[in-house]
């Protein structure tokens, strides 16, 4: 998404992103807008192509009809390596073997780690995880942050700038949970729920 200030239709794209489906009274909810003035951004964006509309079976009554985003409506959000990367590194694999790919990712793992331990410098759990999660947002991951108790967090993911990769080679996937470990000097990471494994989105249980 561009930086600008969000209109009710950058809203309404980043809610889909989010929550992958909402009705129009559960937009409503989010945006305090009324049912006419939502409708209207909803047909403006599905004459665009970049959300449809599916009904979604209820015990009780009519169907409801949910909107979520298409794959026109996806691409407006960071996916800023994609498909030329994977081409180049279906090549590499090609002339070089599968082992030269494994080491590529991890020589990324140990860049990355190198660079945001200077950033993450805080003695604090709670200070450390807030600016991975900022590091995570500027590279255009949507990073959320919930806390629990006892030092017990979750980093939830609602976008992949690098998805057609990791979806190709999932040692990304490894070693972005590798390099968490590192810089948040924690073993206690877990990611349970991947985008490349067809969740809605990436989350990790992270202990101190």
């Amino acid at each position: 998404m561009q930086h600008h200030l969000p209109t009710t239709k950058d809203k309404i794209l980043e809610l889909l992103k989010k929550e992958v489906t909402l009705s129009v009274n559960e937009l409503i909810d989010h945006l305090q807008i009324t049912h006419m003035a939502i409708r209207k951004h909803l047909a403006t964006l599905e004459k665009d192509g970049l959300i449809r509309s599916e009904a979604e079976k209820v015990s009780v009554g009519r169907p409801r009809q949910k909107y979520r985003l298409t794959a026109k409506g996806d691409r407006l959000f960071p996916n800023n390596y994609e498909s030329i990367s994977v081409e180049f590194l279906k090549d590499i694999e090609d002339l070089h073997g599968e082992e030269a790919i494994k080491q590529l990712f991890h020589k990324r793992e140990e860049r990355q780690v190198h660079a945001y331990k200077k950033l993450v410098t805080s003695p604090s759990a709670n200070e450390k995880i807030r600016k991975m999660v900022d590091i995570q947002n500027n590279k255009g991951y949507m990073a959320e942050l919930v806390e629990h108790e006892d030092n017990h967090f979750e980093i939830i993911e609602y976008n992949c700038p690098i998805f057609a990769v990791a979806s190709t080679y999932h040692t990304a996937c490894q070693c972005e949970t590798s390099m968490f470990k590192q810089v948040l000097d924690t073993q206690q990471v877990e990611r349970v729920q991947c985008k490349t494994e067809g969740n809605n989105h990436c989350r990790f249980h992270v202990q101190f």
